[in-house]
């Protein structure tokens, strides 16, 4: 395959997951925004969640202030924004378009049908849609393109490479889902423990529709240590780090055995899944959760920066 289809494939699959994030971002804004601020701590949710996606101060220099509304725009509308809603739709679009060929017709079709419905939201009053419904729209729309390449596409070398765009960009956005619980509650950690940090570790999982699943493997009291095993280490949840390492890996691996060589890039992600295979929630707790996820967001990076020098050859997204 040339390393520009690949490349686009790649791309595309990035896009997909990033813009499902930033609707489960907005989620996770909206629901902790209704909890009581009953002091202390960083209690102002929205901002957490601009924190976490590290686009503050680009959002501070367009629209000032951190009110609700402002953000929705920013996070679902602005087409300034790379990471908003908008702009991954037409970029994951953009992608496959020029991959067509590439791509059956139920993927594309899924695809440019989302696209066009976001143009006609872009000319509804922005009165009549409700956040809700925008981020419920997104993850469906994500979860269509999805469905699409895991039935119809052919398990050749553009299957892996789009996996490993969904793998690396959900690696990455899990960890910023889990870094948005550490912003809420600093500077204090008074509430460690508390009822109200139960409730935003629940209100995590039901942003990434794992609350069902998360009762169905754990018993007893909800606690921290377990929801971060879950979402950090349990293999049989499809969006923990452990898991989206060990599909970057499997990817990979199909990739090299096609190729008929392996490359350093399974290397790099070999050693994150053998450390991740190997942490306990203690020892993530004790270097801290903020500093382990920074962490693993660099070593993140750093994989998908040697499948790019690898595969991709430095074509732009």
């Amino acid at each position: 395959m040339l390393s520009r289809t690949a490349s686009h494939l790649y791309w595309m699959a990035r896009y997909i997951e990033r813009a499902e994030t930033t609707a489960r971002l907005l989620q996770v804004g909206a629901r902790n925004a209704l909890l009581p601020d009953i002091g202390g701590g960083f209690r102002n949710d929205w901002e957490a969640i601009l924190q976490a996606t590290g686009s503050l101060h680009a959002f501070r220099d367009k629209y000032g202030e951190t009110k609700q509304r402002n953000i929705e725009t920013f996070m679902f509308f602005d087409t300034e924004n790379p990471s908003s809603v908008a702009s991954c739709l037409a970029m994951a679009r953009e992608n496959a378009r020029v991959v067509r060929t590439a791509l059956t017709s139920q993927v594309w079709d899924g695809l440019n049908g989302a696209y066009q419905e976001l143009q006609e939201f872009h000319r509804t009053e922005r009165s009549r849609m409700q956040l809700t419904d925008l981020t419920e729209w997104t993850m469906n729309a994500c979860a269509l393109a999805r469905g699409g390449i895991a039935s119809t596409q052919l398990r050749n070398d553009g299957y892996y490479f789009m996996g490993l765009g969904f793998s690396i960009e959900r690696g990455d956005n899990t960890a910023r889902l889990l870094d948005v619980k550490y912003y809420v509650l600093l500077p204090s950690l008074s509430y460690v423990g508390s009822g109200l940090d139960q409730t935003q570790w629940v209100t995590l999982l039901r942003s990434m529709s794992a609350h069902r699943a998360f009762n169905w493997t754990y018993r007893g009291e909800i606690t921290a240590a377990k929801i971060a095993h879950f979402v950090i280490l349990n293999t049989k949840f499809p969006r923990s780090l452990l898991n989206s390492v060990q599909m970057t890996v499997d990817s990979l691996d199909h990739l090299s055995r096609g190729y008929g060589q392996p490359s350093r890039a399974q290397s790099v992600a070999r050693a994150l899944l053998a450390e991740l295979a190997e942490a306990q929630v203690e020892d993530i707790f004790d270097e801290g959760l903020h500093e382990f996820l920074t962490r693993f967001t660099r070593q993140n990076a750093e994989i998908a920066g040697t499948i790019q020098d690898t595969y991709l050859q430095g074509e732009p997204a």
